[in-house]
């Protein structure tokens, strides 16, 4: 079972990112409508050709349910094919091969995911403190009955900063640690930012000394190894490879997909050291028929250094215990023999919410059409994308390829 080639990523729109506090507020109906034309125009599509969406639920402003109605109502759409995601970090690779997968059943003909992460405007009786009370526990539930309200939280393990610190030290115990080749990860893409104008540290050079002389947030974790958080939103358009056919730059054709998910918290790993991503990349290299030395780059998630590191070894790129090594002996950058991340990474071009992951689909989709300006790579016809919800606990992958 698997996907035959018929679907592809054909437009995409993305805000720039900017901080919460200068970013203009919108509804998130007024963002999708928004990111939706943005999107369509890239395309070089109609409105009328999409008939299918997939969208965010949980943090949507405007509703907790019923939200693909209310946006299709809202954009004037008429839909053959409609789905909530709600795997965090994960949502933007799983929302582009479930639309895949609907346009290869015959569901539908064009699909808009979209994902809108700027602040909405509060209401009379909203709290603004809501935010900053929901980034203090992360991903984590304080709902009663939740298992992590009872056997996690009050030992300590909140929000997603101490539960990355304990993977990475407990890979430290099992493999070694190599402070150096991790700051290599975030200096190799900050230097890919400086190529892209609408990364959020563009013309902010990056050395390993001040990576390492950051303060530390959680150990082995320092500031400049970990995401920051900003407002921003993005979208992309899969269309048939009929209609794909009709669009206006080279389409980025969905060849394979994984996902997998196993815990919740990362206390009820068998292995903290092996990530949901090694199967997840491993049914995806097979549906398309190719492994990772065939891939021309890879946009990897990054909300923290170590997740790069463990992608890169599940994922086939690295030997397992070795990807240290394999990071120091390799070139990162948009220049290097194994690009990544060549957008600058969520650590300098920034994570918008669960809109973050869609960065690294878009910078994918960004290469294969040759329209990266100066960080475009010479050849980019097959690229490896990954997504990482929660505390490494959903992750996806998968397998772009040029039209």
């Amino acid at each position: 079972m698997g996907l035959k080639g018929n679907a592809a990523i054909v437009g995409a729109a993305q805000y720039r990112p900017e901080k919460y506090q200068t970013a203009p507020r919108m509804f998130h109906l007024e963002q999708v409508a928004d990111l939706a034309s943005r999107a369509l125009a890239d395309a070089g599509l109609r409105a009328e050709d999409i008939d299918g969406l997939v969208i965010n639920g949980p943090q949507f402003h405007e509703a907790s349910v019923f939200v693909p109605a209310m946006a299709a109502e809202y954009l004037g759409l008429n839909l053959n094919f409609a789905e909530v995601v709600d795997l965090g970090g994960c949502t933007s690779v799983a929302m582009v091969w479930r639309a895949a997968m609907a346009i290869e059943m015959g569901l539908c003909q064009a699909v808009l995911c979209v994902l809108p992460a700027r602040m909405a405007p509060f209401g009379p009786d909203e709290d603004p403190t809501w935010m900053a009370r929901a980034m203090r526990y992360g991903g984590h539930s304080t709902a009663f009955g939740a298992p992590e309200a009872e056997f996690d939280l009050p030992y300590g393990h909140m929000g997603q900063n101490t539960g990355y610190a304990m993977i990475a030290q407990r890979y430290a115990a099992q493999y070694g640690y190599d402070p150096l080749a991790m700051a290599k990860i975030a200096v190799d893409q900050r230097t890919n930012a400086l190529a892209n104008p609408d990364a959020m540290f563009f013309g902010k050079p990056l050395a390993a000394e001040e990576v390492l002389a950051s303060k530390m947030v959680a150990d082995p974790l320092h500031v400049l190894e970990i995401v920051m958080p900003v407002a921003g939103g993005a979208a992309v358009i899969l269309a048939s490879k009929e209609l794909a056919a009709r669009a206006r730059h080279r389409g980025a054709v969905v060849k394979g997909f994984g996902e997998h998910l196993a815990f919740k918290s990362p206390t009820y790993a068998a292995d903290m050291t092996r990530t949901p991503i090694g199967p997840a990349a491993a049914r995806a290299f097979a549906m398309a028929g190719l492994k990772p030395a065939d891939m021309d780059a890879a946009q990897i998630y990054d909300c923290y250094t170590i997740t790069v590191l463990l992608t890169l070894e599940d994922a086939g790129f690295a030997p397992k215990g070795e990807g240290m090594r394999w990071v120091r002996e390799h070139d990162l950058t948009w220049r290097g023999n194994f690009p990544m991340n060549t957008h600058g990474g969520q650590l300098s071009f920034g994570q918008a919410g669960s809109a973050g992951g869609m960065s690294q689909v878009i910078e994918a989709f960004t290469q294969i059409s040759g329209r990266a300006g100066e960080r475009q790579l010479k050849r980019c016809d097959t690229v490896f994308v990954s997504g990482t919800g929660g505390v490494m606990s959903e992750q996806g992958a998968l397998i772009l390829q040029g039209a």
